[in-house]
């Protein structure tokens, strides 16, 4: 049976949000639960039978008192006043009648049934309680014939002392067993919050060492995982800058023979043309195999290091000006962030590169986000169609001319191994906006 949706959205608003919080909710309510019942199951049958046997004993005391009254002649009554002293109860007879009405009730509403119940069962006659005017005692007023019988009950007789220390038992043991199930709890999830930061920081691309494993056993599987999952991941990016390393030797090792070659052909009038078309066609395929190394290279060989980025920035943008382009930087200086600076002036300098070809004016903008850092690269180009900027993100597929349909997809594998992200949005010069956020 699902529950109702109205009841669902409180529940989790007030549901915590981190697992110690949830473990100790699940030790807490089945434990509030169980003592509520012990409870309700001891104040609801013991108390009541004690109460009822402690409430019958002073009604019948008080008949008693009734009883001599009407038994023995009034210059008795010295022989009557020693025998009410023993019983532990103040009385007194006063002239006067009863008012109707029982007075306030009492804290709590078992003795006042109880009490009331026996009083009727022994005395058969009128009488009131006063909870108020004594907090010591309960005063009992019975109607006798001509005058009132006041009878000053103390209270402790009437209730059982074993109420409190079972209380008391019930809401320490809650406390200890409480503070138990919180120490090892928060040993728990100290451990599921180490392995949380080292998954972090390893999909941040730091370097982090070998996780140690603690915890319970579940927790130090994962840990384990994560080790080998760290060291798997890191053997393959050695095997594949290595793998590429040698790719771009083998690769470039023809187009230098190719360029030797070009260079010993005697140029002439009929074939100038062909060996420029040639020689653009050789530097292009060099500038791909650049670009593809790149890509497929990624970070993986770069350390990470406190980086300014402000002055990253600004190195980026003048490389772009030697181009002839206008770039504007707006940053603050006590940007630093952890970076592998290398890749992400790679980054940087594809998305400030891309931008400039297709507009006259660049502006580079940095700014200081809850937790993180936003950097925006803005043109006033012609822009990306909403409908395309989910695909220039895929390799050879950017459109954007030019280059090698790499830039983006280069620019956003490097972000994203810092931890961040790149969208792409309308700018407010008309082009096109490059939003980069990274987690400081």
């Amino acid at each position: 049976m699902r529950a109702p949706p109205w009841l669902i959205g409180p529940v989790k608003r007030l549901m915590p949000r981190g697992l110690l919080g949830r473990s100790l909710m699940i030790v807490l309510i089945p434990l509030v639960v169980v003592q509520a019942v012990a409870l309700q199951v001891f104040y609801g049958t013991h108390m009541d039978i004690v109460s009822r046997r402690l409430a019958t004993a002073m009604a019948g005391e008080i008949a008693i008192v009734l009883d001599n009254l009407e038994r023995y002649p009034a210059d008795q009554a010295d022989t009557l006043y020693s025998a009410w002293a023993r019983l532990e109860l103040a009385m007194r007879i006063v002239p006067g009648t009863l008012e109707p009405g029982h007075g306030r009730p009492p804290p709590l509403e078992l003795l006042e049934r109880n009490l009331v119940a026996a009083l009727e069962e022994r005395l058969r006659r009128p009488f009131a309680l006063d909870w108020q005017s004594d907090v010591n005692a309960v005063v009992v007023r019975v109607q006798m014939d001509d005058a009132l019988l006041e009878v000053d009950a103390p209270r402790k007789r009437l209730i059982a002392g074993t109420l409190y220390l079972f209380v008391l038992w019930l809401v320490g043991s809650a406390l200890l067993l409480f503070g138990i199930a919180a120490l090892f709890m928060r040993n728990q999830v100290r451990s599921i919050r180490r392995l949380a930061a080292a998954m972090d920081a390893f999909g941040r691309g730091h370097d982090t060492a070998a996780l140690r494993p603690s915890g319970a056993t579940e927790v130090r599987q994962a840990a384990a995982a994560f080790n080998v999952m760290q060291e798997r991941v890191g053997r393959f990016l050695g095997q594949r800058t290595q793998m590429l390393a040698g790719v771009s030797h083998d690769l470039r090792t023809p187009l230098t023979r190719m360029r030797l070659a070009l260079a010993m052909i005697k140029v002439d009038e009929a074939n100038q043309q062909d060996i420029a078309d040639f020689t653009g066609d050789l530097e292009e395929m060099d500038r791909m195999i650049g670009g593809y190394l790149a890509f497929a290279r990624g970070v993986g060989e770069e350390k990470s290091e406190p980086t300014d980025l402000a002055a990253l920035l600004d190195d980026v943008a003048r490389r772009a000006r030697r181009a002839g382009t206008e770039v504007a930087v707006d940053s603050p200086g006590d940007l630093a962030l952890q970076l592998r600076p290398d890749a992400f002036r790679r980054a940087l300098t594809n998305l400030v590169d891309n931008a400039r070809r297709h507009a006259r004016h660049v502006s580079i903008r940095a700014r200081a986000l809850d937790g993180a850092v936003g950097i925006t690269v803005d043109d006033d180009g012609p822009g990306i169609p909403p409908d395309r900027r989910e695909d220039v993100f895929r390799p050879f597929e950017s459109g954007l001319g030019g280059g090698t349909g790499l830039g983006l997809t280069i620019a956003l594998d490097v972000v994203r191994a810092h931890g961040g992200d790149i969208a792409l949005e309308d700018s407010p010069m008309g082009g096109l906006r490059v939003r980069v956020t990274v987690p400081t």
